[in-house]
């Protein structure tokens, strides 16, 4: 058995509920991984608020991880027990029903092509801050067809996604000249990660800003107001739906293990730093208090959890293909087809 937290209905954070669930199977080509840490995103609440992604109750939420694999499925040759992984294990583009047993759990399964092996410079609560963050941010990218030299304007440069824009920007994508927002409080913050000039927005009005950009990207959807920043030729992303402004196009994420593992230099050189919102990492047991503090909307970073409950492997490793009898009482009846990979 295996501590986690879930929900049985749509509701706000007190709708969470912690207890004991089985330990999934790994099928093919899955990992069963030991979760060492998790970041909370806002597509975790906005999933648990309602039904978004068609989704059968109860739900554990969370989509970024890292941890240890501890087991694999049939099919399995990247990695071996002992690996050190991180990932997202949400696969948004594949047409499928998302998991219901996501990373707020001691143990998860995963496709082996959901994940990359963990940089040895990053901690476990590191690596885990990046997965679906850095997948969005590199996304907006591609999706806005930048080019090296093009300059950049970024709505929201301290929050998960736009920190590593910011990043991204300058040291990989070679933004010429790189702007980004955020209050009083997190200025110098933005300029730490390589912004070459950061707009104050209690302070400055969009309107104000003379100058214009090649491409605007919108983290926070303030696109309706933010495009007047814009060129006239110039494209606006947007990573909140519906976009915001007629202009603006909506950017979603492609979930890839060697998208993360592409970041492996940049990751283990420091040119790309995780970002850890201060105040965490919060323990597993203070699971509401993080959801509670990130749909603030006012987190520097990713707000991530750590450490789990336990540090032990499970004393029996379910096989593949093998159902789990569960006969605690703890563990809803519905469960028992919940927790074998599917």
């Amino acid at each position: 058995m295996q501590k986690a937290w879930f929900y049985e209905e749509y509701g706000p954070k007190e709708a969470l509920k912690q207890g004991d669930f089985p330990v999934p199977t790994p099928l093919h080509n899955q990992l069963l991984v030991q979760v060492r840490a998790a970041a909370l995103n806002p597509i975790d609440f906005k999933r648990r608020q309602r039904p978004i992604f068609p989704s059968d109750f109860p739900v554990v939420p969370g989509c970024d991880m890292a941890g240890i694999v501890v087991g694999k499925g049939g099919g399995v040759t990247k990695f071996d027990i002992g690996d050190e992984v991180y990932g997202n294990i949400q696969d948004f583009n594949s047409g499928e029903k998302l998991k219901q047993l996501g990373t707020l759990a001691e143990f998860i399964v995963v496709e082996e092509s959901l994940v990359a092996k963990k940089p040895k410079n990053l901690s476990f609560e590191e690596a885990a801050s990046l997965p679906l963050a850095v997948q969005t941010a590199i996304e907006g990218f591609k999706t806005a067809g930048f080019k090296e030299g093009q300059t950049v304007f970024v709505v929201g440069g301290a929050g998960g996604v736009g920190s590593l824009v910011v990043q991204l920007a300058k040291h990989l994508y070679g933004a010429s000249h790189v702007v980004a927002t955020t209050s009083t409080p997190k200025v110098e913050f933005v300029k730490s990660l390589g912004a070459d000039e950061v707009v104050d927005y209690t302070k400055t009005r969009y309107e104000d800003i003379e100058e214009k950009y090649d491409f605007l990207y919108g983290t926070i959807g303030d696109c309706k107001n933010s495009f007047v920043v814009a060129k006239d030729d110039a494209p606006m992303v947007d990573i909140t739906w519906p976009p915001s402004h007629p202009r603006a196009v909506y950017s979603s994420l492609t979930v890839s293990g060697d998208n993360l593992e592409k970041l492996r230099p940049y990751l283990e050189s420091g040119k790309l730093k995780a970002v850890i919102d201060p105040t965490g990492p919060h323990a597993f047991g203070d699971v509401i208090e993080a959801f509670r503090y990130l749909e603030t909307g006012r987190a520097r970073g990713k707000v991530v959890v750590s450490p789990f409950p336990s540090h032990h492997f499970p004393s029996s490793i379910p096989s593949e293909g093998k159902n789990i009898n569960v006969t605690s009482e703890m563990v809803p009846q519905k469960l028992c087809s919940v927790f074998t990979g599917l």
